[in-house]
């Protein structure tokens, strides 16, 4: 079986879309028909439904985890090579849902290690557990759950969230607040399947609500200052009181136990580390996650990006 066949059939089964990964590819559209073509006389099932629109069926599905997790093992096989090449330590390879997260462990880690590769992936929880199992990155940190099957999973870090508001307020005297309490309020939030919005909607639902969102989009740095200039009220974790500071809001504790965030470090379990990842791994498991203050008192704070 052709590897370039197979990692043709991945970009088609991503996309599910010839023509754009014909495009992707850079190769003519009627080559890249024929060797699926071939893959499925090879496997003697098609891996596609073709009614209509392409969609990747049962069989597709299957045969792209096994494909992802042998091309992964190529992978780590040349990582493991070119290691061996550079004195054994490599390059490690860390996603997260955004890096403002850790950017203190990593400052750490490439004062102790300068001469380690450390690249970056920013990625959705929803995409993690593919590329981990497809050894496309080598660690995942999330700040919601992940299908936890094969992995290697640590909670290193819980914290409050906080309802932030602007100064002015009707709400920014109090010390805490009930989810009841603001079924009425304009939200900024990011969008669905970032970590905050997950939690907005959860503690809404819970108590049979729907927040009204007025400001939805794909920068929570951001998120502060348009709060700071009355646009909404968001939810931001304690971590950020610990930012560089540019946008007053008031802080404000939500009454609900579920109002928190666990940020969590993922790797595959049975997975052959580069020496790299191993010091990684152990940077961020014992990096002191708390001890830059974890504030938990209500008032006036200047927030910062960090989220």
């Amino acid at each position: 079986m052709d590897l370039h066949a197979l990692q043709q059939f991945l970009v088609v089964a991503e996309l599910e879309h010839l023509s754009g990964a014909a495009e992707r590819l850079r190769i003519a559209q009627p080559s890249l028909s024929r060797t699926i073509a071939r893959l499925e006389s090879e496997l003697g099932a098609p891996l596609f439904d073709r009614g209509g629109r392409l969609r990747l069926n049962e069989a597709g599905r299957r045969f792209r985890e096994h494909v992802e997790r042998s091309l992964g093992e190529l992978e780590a096989g040349r990582r493991a090579v070119a290691e061996l090449a550079r004195d054994g330590f490599g390059s490690v390879r860390l996603a997260s849902e955004t890096f403002l997260t850790v950017t203190g462990p990593l400052a750490a880690f490439k004062q102790a290690h300068p001469d380690i590769d450390v690249q970056l992936y920013q990625l959705p929880a929803s995409d993690m557990y593919r590329a981990l199992h497809a050894r496309e990155v080598d660690l995942c940190v999330a700040s919601q759950p992940i299908p936890c099957d094969g992995l290697d999973s640590l909670a290193v870090h819980d914290e409050q969230v906080w309802l932030a508001t602007p100064p002015g307020h009707r709400l920014a005297g109090r010390s805490s607040v009930t989810v009841t309490e603001l079924r009425d309020e304009p939200f900024v939030a990011p969008r669905p399947g970032h970590w905050q919005r997950r939690l907005l909607d959860h503690l809404f639902s819970a108590a049979g609500l729907t927040p009204r969102i007025v400001c939805e989009g794909d920068e929570p740095a951001a998120t502060a200052v348009l709060v700071g200039a009355g646009i909404g009220l968001t939810l931001i974790p304690t971590m950020a009181l610990r930012a560089d500071t540019y946008a007053p809001v008031v802080w404000i504790a939500v009454d609900d136990r579920a109002c928190r965030r666990t940020l969590t470090l993922h790797r595959v379990a049975d997975a052959r580390s580069s020496p790299a990842a191993r010091l990684m791994h152990t940077t961020l498991a014992t990096w002191p996650w708390n001890t830059a203050g974890d504030h938990h008192d209500a008032g006036t704070r200047r927030s910062g990006p960090r989220q």
